[in-house]
């Protein structure tokens, strides 16, 4: 496995930093912060996770959230 200094998500599943951003902000907040359809409309970690899998721009946003509400 390559050693990445720079990159601050390096060694984060996406599932992991779903599931801290929605303990930190709910459901609803999350939708607030980032306005993406699998955040309101019967949410959970699975469908949000197939969905942030297949859609680049989505993860970039909750990727940039997670760094905003967690980097140091």
């Amino acid at each position: 496995m390559q050693n990445q200094p720079n990159n601050p998500l390096h060694g984060l599943k996406l599932e992991q930093i779903v599931t801290q951003l929605v303990e930190e902000y709910g459901w609803d907040g999350l939708y607030r912060e980032i306005k993406i359809n699998c955040f309101a409309n019967d949410p959970s970690i699975k469908s949000s996770l197939k969905f942030l899998r297949r859609t680049q721009w989505a993860r970039d946003k909750v990727e940039a959230l997670y760094l905003d509400t967690f980097a140091n």
